[in-house]
């Protein structure tokens, strides 16, 4: 089977896949005729998850490091799963999340080896960059480590991170027209995770509230406003998540890349484009960038929009 890499870089505001799973569609529609490697931006959805058997579920730092050829992939299923939580949490949002665990191992099968919380506060911050891309800081990085290492010790496989985040995100991302305001720093912390233990990863966010907000948002970040948790998507992705390996699926495998037009300036495409392979820069996916195939890089095809690339794709 082909095997090809859908992704849509994480707080830089994409119009398709900026918000919370609504790039989904596409991706499903990909997947039913290739494997397909997604990063979580992908088809994270709090709630729910457009994540499917033919998928891998890669984030952010580990997906650079694999079109770096330093890393392969190892499909897996049913990986052991190991949850961190920020001492920062409140107890009774901490109990929603306990709830969320326990109904996601008891519908879906997953093996959740259980959870721990860190020694000390994580300490995030987030907030939007003069460039209109979303960051962050994490005052506490090495206390994430801590709780980690004692996961991994117990046989977890795979890494859940929820710390607790300011409870404002603003009305623009709501209204869909503004960068998902977490999703800067969220990389961060699996970023950091990833790199040190070579293990799958992801993080869901934890705000204090725990109340079901009534407005009507946009229909694409709709997911975010009718739960308390956003802890189920990445369960779900990291329950299939491959494990990081000199064995496995390997970038000179990867038969093409799919990436929002004005963002090509990032390590996949780069290396997709020194080894020759196919890459398709689609237009319709728009975000706060200026990095398009007119101004860095000329091996790009331009696609117009998703549908056209499942209407002409034939490799």
């Amino acid at each position: 089977m082909k095997t090809g890499a859908f992704i849509v870089p994480t707080g830089i505001g994409a119009s398709i896949g900026g918000f919370a799973g609504d790039a989904s569609v596409w991706a499903r529609k990909l997947a039913q005729r290739y494997r397909l490697i997604v990063n979580p931006n992908v088809v994270n959805a709090a709630c729910f998850s457009g994540i499917t058997d033919n998928m891998l579920y890669v984030e952010g730092y580990s997906l650079d490091e694999f079109f770096k050829g330093n890393i392969k992939l190892k499909p897996s299923n049913n990986n052991k799963i190991g949850i961190i939580f920020d001492k920062a949490i409140t107890p009774e949002v901490l109990n929603v999340h306990i709830n969320t665990i326990n109904a996601v191992e008891t519908v879906y099968g997953l093996n959740i080896i259980g959870y721990e919380i860190t020694d000390e506060t994580a300490g995030v911050e987030f907030f939007i960059e003069t460039s209109g891309a979303s960051t962050g800081n994490v005052k506490n990085l090495l206390t994430i480590k801590k709780a980690a290492e004692k996961l991994i010790l117990k046989g977890a496989e795979a890494i859940a991170i929820v710390c607790r985040f300011p409870d404002e995100q603003g009305d623009d991302y709501a209204n869909g027209i503004g960068v998902d305001p977490v999703g800067g720093v969220e990389a961060i912390i699996s970023h950091y995770i990833s790199k040190e233990f070579k293990i799958p990863c992801a993080h869901a966010p934890a705000f204090d509230s725990i109340e079901i907000d009534t407005k009507i948002v946009d229909k694409r970040c709709a997911a975010e406003y009718i739960t308390p948790t956003f802890l189920p998507c990445i369960l779900l992705g990291l329950n299939q998540a491959p494990l990081l390996s000199n064995n496995g699926i390997s970038v000179d495998n990867l038969d093409f890349l799919v990436i929002p037009y004005n963002s090509i300036g990032c390590i996949p495409v780069l290396e997709m484009a020194k080894r020759g392979k196919k890459i398709f820069a689609v237009k319709e996916n728009k975000t706060v960038l200026n990095v398009t195939p007119m101004n860095f890089i000329k091996t790009c095809d331009i696609i117009n929009t998703y549908e056209e690339i499942m209407e002409r794709l034939s490799i």
